[in-house]
């Protein structure tokens, strides 16, 4: 992971540890309340598909985010997610792709939006269906790719890491 150019970089995740966390997935609209998912203590994974991600980029990217040791369990010794136990929020994070040119943002390296879902959906039931196996009673959670969401979230600490694919 850490060999490769940033050049090279085919995705990103921001891994956060939080107490509770709040992501409105759906806004309100004149028929209907807005809409949201909510986890507890856990994980939040922010997460960027650049150009040239794969599945395998994926798979890379779900086993480091579920067995990375960031918690700390009830006798301080830290663990994984799937150890904590702990629920998990996973929020698309397209701007985590950007890098800056003069005064402004540019996105050029960050993959197509229809590519993107597609790994994003991956990358969500691939956590899913881990978390769950591991612990049935454990939360994971989704925002939803490619639109702006509110979002809110308490957390023990500015415990926050990036890591690169």
């Amino acid at each position: 992971m850490s060999t490769e150019k940033s050049e090279d970089r085919k995705a990103r995740i921001v891994l956060q540890q939080c107490l509770s966390a709040r992501l409105q997935v759906q806004p309100k609209s004149d028929t209907e309340e807005a809409q949201f998912v909510e986890i507890g203590r856990g994980l939040i994974v922010y997460i960027c598909f650049l150009k040239d991600s794969t599945s395998d980029t994926v798979s890379k990217m779900v086993k480091a985010a579920l067995n990375t040791r960031l918690s700390a369990n009830d006798e301080g010794k830290l663990v994984s997610i799937l150890e904590l136990p702990g629920d998990v929020l996973i929020v698309p994070q397209a701007t985590l792709g950007g890098s800056l040119k003069g005064k402004l943002m540019q996105y050029h390296k960050n993959i197509d939006k229809e590519e993107g879902k597609k790994l994003y959906d991956e990358f969500v039931q691939s956590c899913n269906d881990i978390v769950k196996q591991n612990n049935p009673n454990v939360s994971v959670q989704s925002g939803t790719y490619g639109n702006r969401q509110v979002f809110r979230t308490d957390t023990n600490g500015p415990y926050t890491h990036m890591i690169e694919f």
